[in-house]
């Protein structure tokens, strides 16, 4: 690995010149000649009769899957300039276009999944036979059977084009709201303006004062922002609402649960053996409430850290220790690590102007990763870090399938983005000597536990009721956030003293278009990769490669039989989740048993 890590990424190779390149602009135009040719393709198609008859759309195919692989590489590239700097208006009119564009594939897809739906069962069976298209059967069936739950063609494709300047648009819109906030903060005498993004992380800053202090600042500015966040939210359920009542759907969860590929059995499957288990981690709470001197924690103390690191984490300590702890369970993850590393896929830098949170995005065409992420020298960080290094080796084992077989769902994308952070944040605690760093390496990895099992326990609730009340019309920005505290309070089992109502405003998730209930999947992520780590501590250095396999299968099968199928376990019942969950609440009983001197 370089000795001197850039923390800016590079985004020149992919298109020189940023939001003004001339290769991108060339991309777009070539593309949507493209998107025009397929769009009249498709019309002049019909609904093969016979298994011959099937060999017409393997040309179509191939100019379709070769459309979406390039409209990702463009969003992806474009999102990528946004975040860098949240006042590149060129990125913002390029977004648009982009979001256009996919409108318009959609609207193929829409027509493509209608001819799907109308081949009949015989012939449909002869062509999932065929060698060439064998490969596909799961994705192709899956859209066919997704078809016959939607509208007509020509109606989804009408809501498809009304989506980009009105659904997407509202989603967009709260990207504009947060490039606004700027939030005053004292630091050394002197008042600086924070972006979002670095206000963010005062709010996991170790000393109390300036965590309550930016808190209340941060409720006030979500506050000053509240009504055009509720309009904003308001609308998307809206339109999602009206949709699925069209389709004739009934339940909220039904689009999600079909995304993430995942049963509702499953699903309350895993919600159930964590409430069952929540005493423990109250427990934690308020051992935590006595160490920091206080009755009971407030929203701000939940994250706050107990012990200490020695002194910020440089960057490059930061990456030299995950390549390290990542070679321990698998020298493939380890040396697409040091790649990303080296190869400046990776923007890291704390400065203003950048977008707040991270992510991972893939470049299809390039076959290539970027990462964002502000990085502030904490144990946080080096564990954001980590996460996102998980997603992109999951895209990098992918990269050489189908483009059709690369689409996961955001479920199994967390499960390799978790596996990967607690690989790191493991490994960090059995190794550390020192009393006061063991106890904080521990704590932050207690800290997902409350993240995954409290915080979005909180949003899943919040979000579902809001969903049910937005039925029955317009919900307040005062509502919202006496929804929000109430599932709060719900989730941490009143272990809190004071909530964070404006939550809903200030959440990137809950705005979020192209995935539906931004929440649980995170859960999953976190729960199936625990039980996944356990059976990694029991088979030992083997079960790197199972676990390869298993992320290569993600996008081709259900969550349920990708368990059955390399794990042996079935995810409908309790066992898999309570393994889970045990190795959890070790860790509480460890810091249980290493505080108990504090009290």
């Amino acid at each position: 690995m370089k000795s001197n890590l850039s923390l800016t990424w590079n985004l020149e190779s992919i298109f020189p010149g940023g939001s003004s390149s001339k290769e991108l602009a060339t991309f777009l135009q070539t593309l949507e000649e493209d998107t025009k040719h397929v769009q009249q393709h498709i019309k002049e198609a019909i609904a093969p009769t016979n298994v011959e008859g099937t060999k017409a759309f393997d040309g179509f195919i191939t100019e379709l899957a070769s459309c979406f692989e390039r409209i990702s590489e463009a969003s992806s590239f474009v999102s990528c300039l946004g975040a860098q700097d949240q006042q590149d208006k060129k990125a913002v009119q390029l977004s648009g276009k982009v979001t256009n564009l996919q409108a318009q594939l959609m609207s193929v897809d829409a027509e493509f999944e209608h001819l799907l739906r109308s081949t009949d069962d015989e012939t449909w069976k002869g062509w999932m036979d065929r060698e060439e298209v064998r490969e596909l059967s799961f994705v192709l069936s899956e859209s066919r059977d997704r078809a016959r739950e939607k509208l007509s063609p020509e109606l989804e494709s009408l809501a498809l084009d009304l989506a980009v300047d009105g659904y997407h648009g509202w989603g967009d819109f709260y990207d504009t709201i947060v490039s606004h906030v700027q939030i005053p903060f004292e630091e050394d005498g002197t008042t600086v303006m924070l972006s979002a993004g670095q206000a963010s992380n005062k709010l996991h800053d170790p000393n109390r004062e300036t965590r309550e202090t930016m808190l209340a600042k941060w409720e006030e500015t979500w506050s000053d922002a509240e009504d055009y966040c509720a309009d904003t939210l308001n609308h998307l359920a809206g339109f999602r609402l009206k949709l699925y009542d069209r389709r004739g759907w009934d339940g909220i969860l039904k689009e999600p649960l079909a995304i993430n590929r995942m049963s509702e059995q499953t699903l309350d499957a895993m919600w159930n053996v964590i409430i069952d288990n929540k005493a423990v981690f109250v427990e934690y709470l308020n051992r935590k409430a006595k160490i920091l001197g206080v009755d009971k924690l407030s929203w701000a103390d939940v994250e706050a850290p107990i012990g200490s690191v020695s002194g910020k984490i440089s960057y490059q300590d930061a990456a030299e220790n995950i390549v390290k702890q990542f070679s321990t369970f698998s020298p493939k993850l380890a040396e697409f690590t040091e790649m990303a590393f080296d190869k400046e896929w990776i923007e890291a830098e704390d400065r203003s102007g950048k977008r707040p949170g991270g992510f991972c995005t893939s470049l299809s065409v390039s076959k290539e990763t970027r990462i964002f992420m502000t990085f502030g020298g904490t144990a946080s960080n080096v564990s954001t870090l980590a996460h996102e290094l998980g997603h992109g080796y999951h895209q990098h084992l992918m990269k050489d399938l189908h483009m059709f077989n690369q689409n996961y769902a955001m479920n199994v994308a967390e499960t390799a983005s978790t596996f990967a952070e607690m690989i790191v944040a493991d490994a960090l605690v059995k190794s550390s000597t020192d009393p006061q760093e063991k106890l904080a390496l521990l704590e932050e990895k207690i800290q997902n536990s409350i993240a995954f099992f409290m915080n979005i326990h909180a949003r899943f609730l919040f979000e579902t009721r809001f969903y049910e009340q937005r039925k029955n019309g317009l919900v307040s920005a005062q509502e919202l956030s006496k929804l929000m505290e109430e599932a709060q309070q719900e989730a941490f089992c009143g272990a809190l003293s004071s909530y964070h109502p404006h939550f809903w405003a200030s959440k990137l998730h809950f705005y979020i278009t192209s995935v539906p209930f931004y929440n649980f999947p995170y859960t999953f992520g976190y729960m199936f990769s625990t039980g996944l780590y356990v059976l990694a501590q029991q088979e030992g250095a083997t079960f790197a490669d199972k676990y390869d396999r298993l992320l290569q299968d993600t996008g081709v099968m259900t969550v349920e039989d990708l368990a059955l199928k390399h794990l042996d376990v079935d995810l409908k019942g309790p066992e898999f989740w309570q393994s889970a969950m045990d190795l959890c609440v070790a860790d509480v009983k460890e810091f249980m048993e290493l505080t108990k001197h504090l009290i």
